[in-house]
């Protein structure tokens, strides 16, 4: 099969395949051992994008925030690796750097440049609005560090369709580094992104789209099949949230999905992901694995088309 073509992130320089390899596992589910597999997997399964942030995994106990990053910057520097990989990362959930004030955003784009062992980020999202810091500070402070060369592009990410447009009008108006991405929570079965704006904001301004928790917690990868998988996945963090799709809705969509897999003889989350691809303004799904079986799953995604009949067959069983 054909992997599907690389495209460019928004209106930048950057050009990837169009799959994000999401490394919020990494340092929780994932050990270094093991996160370091999974990157060599993807790198020699065609990917070449890596989605991280700085916050992650501070929740598990006994971290503090950036052994994601940390375990990335291993990587890079035992394999030597950096300059075939583009880098996303982003800022405001570190304990040690909340939210978006300019003088935070610099320090918090410093440790996370220190952690990766590189001397550039290339895509350096918002992760959270910052309602206590005004909005054109934050856009001025990214913008800086593109000057400044430690970035090279600009994302945000859980924002609403207003306060991207009001970050565009701002760095337009104050002739800042305009953003080239959004990542926003969107898959086959929460499709509020369809109408609350965000996608009328992205195809407005050209903003390349990386939807997170493209598989539902896993639903959408087919592990849940009834409640008793899900008690039998206790000890999966996210087994609980998947459960929650376990309605008519969810059994439907799961129906179409084994057909179209079946079909094309590949697993269910490929076909998850391939629709998620397929949609208007999205250049990849954001998809993590906690080791090498999960990301062959997701990688054969990146051969995968479906027709307009089975895209449509899919997003009616979800509708």
């Amino acid at each position: 099969m054909t992997q599907a073509a690389r495209t460019r992130i928004g209106t930048s320089d950057l050009e990837i395949a169009p799959l994000a390899l999401g490394s919020n596992v990494f340092g929780w589910t994932a050990d270094r051992d093991t996160s370091f597999d999974v990157l060599d997997a993807f790198g020699a399964g065609g990917g070449d994008f890596v989605d991280t942030a700085d916050g992650y995994a501070h929740w598990v106990p006994g971290n503090s925030g950036g052994e994601s990053e940390a375990i990335i910057g291993e990587w890079f520097a035992a394999r030597g690796s950096r300059d075939s990989v583009v880098l996303a990362t982003k800022v405001s959930t570190h304990p040690e750097f909340p939210g978006l004030a300019p003088a935070n955003v610099r320090a918090a784009a410093d440790a996370s440049l220190q952690r990766l062992q590189t001397d550039r980020i290339d895509l350096y999202y918002a992760h959270y609005d910052d309602a206590d810091t005004p909005l054109e500070e934050t856009v001025a402070a990214f913008s800086e560090l593109v000057d400044a060369g430690k970035i090279r592009a600009i994302g945000v990410s859980n924002y609403t369709a207003e306060r991207v447009a009001e970050w565009v009008r701002i760095a337009e108006s104050g002739g800042y580094h305009l953003p080239v991405a959004l990542q926003p929570h969107y898959n086959l079965l929460e499709r509020e992104f369809e109408s609350n704006g965000l996608r009328d904001v992205a195809e407005r301004h050209e903003l390349a789209v990386f939807p997170y928790y493209s598989l539902a917690e896993g639903f959408l990868a087919g592990k849940y099949r009834d409640h008793d998988d899900a008690a039998a996945a206790g000890a999966s963090p996210r087994a609980g949230e998947a459960s929650a799709y376990l309605d008519d809705r969810g059994r439907a969509v799961l129906g179409v999905l084994d057909a179209v897999a079946e079909a094309h003889e590949v697993p269910v989350a490929a076909v998850s992901l391939a629709w998620l691809r397929q949609q208007p303004t999205v250049s990849a799904p954001i998809a993590s694995a906690r080791n090498r079986e999960q990301l062959q799953v997701l990688l054969a995604s990146l051969s995968l088309e479906l027709s307009g009949e089975e895209l449509d067959r899919l997003a009616t069983a979800a509708a």
